[in-house]
């Protein structure tokens, strides 16, 4: 037996020589898929200079940079509402009072029912509608807010209940009260298990700012659409959305990264050692009492 709890058969000699073919092929197959899309790129002309001449001029890196900022500006509005909207609905969730939990309920399971898309579209023309003015950075916030916080709302409630039960048995016994629990016992451990999940999720609201793109709301991807649509360099289309993917790409890697660096920070486990007592010399009749 090893130190570790084996709770799988390990792999044969048999078992691991198909996995490393599996692997081998999978590989092959994912560097050939790669391949034929370079090929068709450069059978079609997508790599000539006339197609990517007009990304070294100032001007055009400028208005990739306002599309870029434009689109960390709604996600980064829509990330703070959206946890403050987890949190609200998740300890509503929690609640024993039904008053609060059967709302709660209700307004998070919609949420997460209806597609981003009809939110964006109900945040933005609806208002048209009474003759309201609503700036499009708000209402792409809006439904970004309101779909990605009732995710975020159940990973908050099912991370809690996840924590033992023992946890909250051992300090509803020494008196606490349950917001106390939630918020001095359950959290903290949850917020650990949490973590990667709530990562996760505000990537995806990052990438989903993209879909402001519907309501013309000047993000990255309705910059590289108006970059890519000039004749004068060839409708550079397919450049223009690598170089947007490879943006995309390489933020989702940062905050993956800071999730990482968060994660392996928090799980660390405080080592605390008690002062060593100093030993007293009590002579004969110490040894002799021992």
């Amino acid at each position: 037996m090893t130190q570790a709890t084996v709770l799988y058969d390990l792999p044969g000699p048999r078992a691991r020589r198909r996995n490393a073919i599996i692997g081998v092929v999978s590989i092959a197959a994912i560097v050939g898929l790669i391949g034929w899309a370079v090929y068709r790129f450069w059978q079609t002309g997508q790599f000539e200079a006339r197609k990517w001449e007009q990304f070294q001029y100032a001007a055009v890196q400028r208005e990739l940079l306002a599309g870029y900022l434009a689109t960390l500006k709604a996600a980064g509005i829509a990330t703070v509402l959206a946890l403050l909207f987890g949190a609200l609905f998740a300890a509503a969730r929690l609640s024993d009072r039904w008053i609060l939990r059967a709302p709660a309920t209700f307004v998070v399971e919609l949420f997460r029912a209806i597609p981003l898309l009809i939110l964006i579209f109900f945040g933005y023309y609806v208002p048209l509608q009474y003759g309201w003015s609503i700036d499009k950075l708000w209402a792409l916030v809006i439904g970004l807010t309101l779909y990605n916080g009732s995710v975020l709302a159940e990973i908050f409630r099912a991370g809690i209940n996840a924590v033992p039960r023992g946890q909250s048995e051992g300090a509803y016994a020494i008196g606490m009260r349950k917001n106390q629990v939630i918020r001095l016992i359950l959290l903290p451990q949850a917020v650990r298990a949490m973590l990667p999940a709530i990562v996760s999720q505000l990537v995806v609201l990052l990438k989903d700012t993209a879909l402001g793109f519907i309501i013309t709301y000047p993000e990255l991807l309705f910059v590289g659409k108006q970059i890519g649509g000039r004749l004068a360099f060839g409708l550079p289309y397919v450049p223009t959305y690598l170089i947007v993917a490879v943006i995309y790409i390489a933020t989702c890697g940062l905050l993956s990264v800071l999730a990482w660096w968060l994660q392996k920070r928090m799980g660390r486990a405080r080592k605390t050692s008690a002062a060593v007592l100093p030993t007293k010399d009590f002579g004969d009749a110490g040894r002799t009492a021992i």
